[in-house]
């Protein structure tokens, strides 16, 4: 008799395999980030096709194989839907599903991670708040949550203002991440130090980013 576990997750990415099977990459609270296999997902009328999508949230009902989990139940409670006709939020999600991906490992407490990749993905889709300040917030915040964060950096040409938001992401919960607005000037230098400490602490090079850049 097959032992199964239930997590609460967000599938990050998804490939297929063979004729109709998916693999996907899970991030969960309870196990960190896993892979699994969904058998038949590909199928026409498969009733777990739509959970394999990337962004799903929800519960995944889990059994062991020899290497790897295999899905045998899912039930999504968000699929972030306006993603899917956002071309260019969709662009930000998977970029910010790429660093959760670069940053996350099996068996850790990713409890942060993921936390901050949901509220994220909301961010993304509320009309109040510009994609380019999600992601400057969300990329400072991916580097503490992981505590690389190397202190705001000395310049005497960034505004308090800067200043203020720069230490406001780093302290604040996530919850409350995604509470505020800056000017156009204040957002250029969020920007800036953003991609610097991406270049300084992360130093990787992703795909998504990459995409993501070709549309400005």
């Amino acid at each position: 008799m097959q032992d199964f576990i239930t997590v609460t997750g967000m599938i990050l990415k998804q490939t297929p395999i063979g004729e109709y099977d998916r693999r996907i990459c899970l991030l969960t609270k309870e196990r960190g980030k896993i892979a699994a296999f969904v058998k038949g997902s590909r199928k026409p009328g498969s009733r777990l096709s739509s959970a394999t999508n990337p962004f799903s949230f929800g519960t995944f009902k889990l059994y062991e194989g020899k290497s790897s989990y295999n899905v045998s139940d899912a039930e999504i409670q968000n699929y972030f839907e306006p993603l899917r006709t956002d071309y260019i939020g969709a662009c930000y999600g998977m970029y910010f599903a790429e660093i959760a991906d670069y940053y996350t490992r099996e068996n850790n407490d990713e409890r942060q991670m993921l936390k901050l990749l949901y509220q994220s993905l909301r961010a993304l889709i509320a009309p109040s708040i510009p994609n380019e300040l999600v992601r400057c917030v969300y990329e400072i915040k991916s580097i503490a949550v992981n505590g690389e964060f190397p202190g705001v950096r000395a310049k005497q040409e960034l505004e308090e203002s800067t200043v203020y938001a720069l230490e406001y992401i780093v302290s604040s919960s996530v919850e409350k991440l995604y509470t505020f607005t800056v000017t156009p000037g204040v957002l250029e230098q969020l920007q800036e130090e953003a991609r610097w400490y991406c270049d300084k602490v992360i130093g990787h090079t992703f795909k998504s980013l990459e995409i993501l850049q070709s549309l400005y």
